[in-house]
């Protein structure tokens, strides 16, 4: 008995000691000194990422077996650093047509309204296969996002373009755009202002190809001092050479030339850094490069994590080579 009590002793003395430490622990993991790489736990990949409202937002792929591939979840942040999950922000049981591999999402804000475009089925062959480009809506960026047509939005091989890996450009005028393609083809078509279709262009026809040397998929444009620039993704996205290059233009049309490759993998870091988005800080000359990277332990083709980089620019205007880091980046509030 007197051993019993001096073990009852010995457990409560220790007791207060590891709950002050545990509770002092507590302050310096909110004080993020910076957002690390992976950015948040998980296997994801083809982020999107955005500025909605008052926070950076991330809309990833959910990197498993294209069976299992049926959900996607998104991320938010106030800062670049601290990250909230929003978890199933739609599933294939709100897209009746879609069944698997849900794939590389786009988002919009427009009119008050969150439009979802993303890729499902991985379809080979459309005379045989449904699915390709979806478009799903909701009233807020964590869902949860319903099928807005009911059918896909794209479900044809179109100039030998997978209909895979869309992403919308807002032109400056404030026209939008259809980027999309795997299988090394990428097409470009104008959206109707309500996202349930597309206009002809002048010359009669709706998609116009635009794929530039190199091109493999993953499209993604942005514009910076009048120049449009044109990213996308190189080699197999289950090897380690997977990466991003770029062209620029003064259309959204083109024609777009190969400059160089400026995301790629560090044997140091990881491999398979590709597939990316990118974001400009509101009124600065700053911007971020949102991508997904396998680790060097891994060799399974899903095991990829979301991260993020700085990328910059020369005096030229070309993009500088981005370093991919373990740290990530430093906080960045949106005021």
């Amino acid at each position: 008995m007197k051993r019993y009590f001096l073990l009852i002793a010995f457990v409560y003395s220790f007791f207060p000691v590891f709950s002050q430490t545990t509770t002092a622990s507590q302050p310096n993991a909110a004080k993020k000194l910076t957002s690390g790489n992976p950015v948040f736990p998980g296997w994801y990949a083809d982020p999107e990422g955005i500025i909605l409202g008052n926070k950076y937002w991330i809309y990833p792929t959910y990197s498993a077996p294209y069976n299992q591939q049926v959900f996607m979840d998104a991320f938010s942040s106030p800062d670049l650093v601290t990250w909230t999950k929003h978890s199933r922000i739609i599933d294939t049981t709100a897209i009746k047509w879609a069944w698997r591999a849900m794939w590389a999402p786009a988002i919009v804000e427009k009119g008050g309204k969150y439009y979802l475009f993303f890729g499902a089925n991985d379809i080979q062959n459309d005379q045989k296969d449904v699915g390709g480009i979806g478009v799903a809506v909701a009233d807020n960026p964590a869902g949860p996002f319903k099928d807005y047509l009911g059918k896909p939005l794209i479900d044809k091989i179109i100039n030998g373009a997978q209909p895979i890996d869309q992403f919308v450009f807002k032109d400056k005028d404030g026209q939008y755009y259809m980027i999309y393609g795997g299988w090394r083809h990428c097409n470009i078509a104008k959206l109707k202002d309500d996202f349930t279709g597309f206009v002809p262009f002048a010359d009669g026809t709706t998609f116009k190809e635009i794929t530039p040397k190199g091109y493999v998929e993953g499209p993604f444009m942005f514009i910076r001092n009048g120049k449009y620039y044109f990213m996308w993704s190189e080699g197999g996205w289950t090897g380690p050479n997977y990466s991003v290059a770029y062209a620029m233009a003064d259309s959204p049309f083109g024609p777009f030339e190969r400059i160089d490759k400026i995301l790629k993998q560090d044997p140091g870091v990881a491999t398979g850094a590709g597939h990316h988005s990118v974001i400009q800080v509101p009124g600065k000359d700053q911007w971020y490069i949102v991508y997904h990277r396998r680790p060097l332990t891994e060799t399974d083709g899903n095991h990829r994590e979301t991260c993020i980089d700085i990328m910059e620019f020369d005096a030229k205007g070309l993009i500088k080579p981005v370093k991919i880091t373990v740290e990530g980046v430093k906080p960045q509030p949106l005021k």
